[in-house]
């Protein structure tokens, strides 16, 4: 079996954590610094997060508008910086892989 990691997330409404916040910026920045230190990328974006699926997670699908977006970490300390930057966002962890959150990134977004 494989190895339980902790994840961490924002979650919020696609639209507004990807076009009304200035998210981008976020991102860019903190990519720019992960390759300053040569530190390997531990976020994501997700559209439609599958993990919010999960029937331990349904207080958290049920407060965040639909569609959802999400950034996933397995560093705390980002994630709770992104809360403090971000105002109506909700947070939480998760550990996966597990029967009800077997793949911690996937998306339900449909791909084209």
């Amino acid at each position: 079996m494989c190895e339980m990691t902790t994840y961490y997330y924002v979650a919020a409404s696609a639209r507004f954590l990807l076009e009304e916040e200035p998210f981008d910026e976020v991102l860019q920045e903190r990519y720019r610094r992960y390759e300053a230190e040569a530190r390997e990328i531990d976020f994501w974006v997700i559209k439609q997060p599958a993990f919010l699926e999960a029937p331990e997670l349904a207080a958290t699908k049920a407060k965040c508008p639909q569609p959802a977006a999400a950034v996933v970490s397995t560093d705390k300390t980002f994630v709770t910086w992104l809360k403090l930057r971000l105002e109506y966002v909700a947070i939480g962890e998760f550990e996966a892989p597990t029967a009800t959150i077997p793949d911690p990134l996937a998306s339900l977004a449909a791909t084209t």
